[in-house]
């Protein structure tokens, strides 16, 4: 088990950790696949965003209002349809009105009272704003993509996090949802991590590319990790 007390700071991923991103993809893609004749069920187009999302997270840095808007072109490109301008830009768009897990918040502001809270997202500063408001807390740092001009798994966003909150890596507990964009790297680079496995309770589909890797801890939600961490778990 690991020892909570030992770490000052924790690291957190935010769209599928925090916010809840697969109903907001699928509330925009959804709709928009069907008008276009486009029938997909909830799994094929999330395996389908995250092909797309990875393919251009790998190139060149581009912001990631154009990584989606990309990937709706994506979407098109394989199903033989072409996306107007406001469907080209309607993931972007959305972000500001996906919300928060349901245990989130409470969880954010209980794990305030301990530790330093850092975000390390694959966004854009204007993008997380909006979700910030969402999540009402104050965090130490945010660290971004468009900060780091470069997306997670790469180490570089890890580098300028672990730099910006300047202890050692053995107090930085990083918390995530995704095993490839986050827990692969953090591993690499010497931090302890915790798999926020969302999903546990359904079959292995990927709203992110697969990868294996093993977590120092693995939890189904942030409720759980609170509870150990306070040394009640109540499931």
């Amino acid at each position: 088990m690991i020892d909570f007390n030992q770490y000052k700071a924790l690291t957190f991923d935010c769209y599928g950790t925090l916010i809840d991103w697969e109903n907001g993809i699928l509330g925009v893609l959804k709709p928009l696949l069907r008008v276009h004749n486009t029938n997909l069920d909830d799994d094929q187009i999330l395996e389908l965003f995250a092909e797309f999302e990875a393919e251009l997270e790998i190139g060149e840095y581009i912001k990631y209002r154009e990584v989606l808007k990309r990937v709706v072109q994506k979407f098109g490109e394989r199903f033989g349809f072409e996306s107007t301008g406001n469907e080209l830009n309607s993931l972007a768009d959305s972000i500001q009105h996906w919300l928060p897990f349901p245990d989130t918040v409470e969880a954010l502001r209980a794990l305030k009272q301990k530790f330093q809270l850092v975000i390390i997202s694959n966004v854009d500063d204007d993008l997380f704003a909006f979700s910030a408001k969402h999540l009402e807390v104050e965090f130490d740092q945010i660290i971004t993509a468009e900060q780091a001009k470069s997306y997670k798994p790469s180490l570089n966003n890890f580098r300028l996090a672990i730099e910006r909150i300047d202890l050692p890596l053995e107090q930085i507990l990083h918390v995530a949802a995704s095993v490839y964009h986050d827990i692969v790297t953090a591993k690499s680079l010497g931090l302890s991590t915790v798999w926020v496995n969302r999903r546990a309770d359904k079959k292995a589909v990927y709203t992110t590319v697969a990868a294996v890797s093993q977590p120092d801890l693995e939890v189904p939600d942030l409720k759980t990790l609170v509870a150990l961490i306070s040394g009640t778990d109540k499931k």
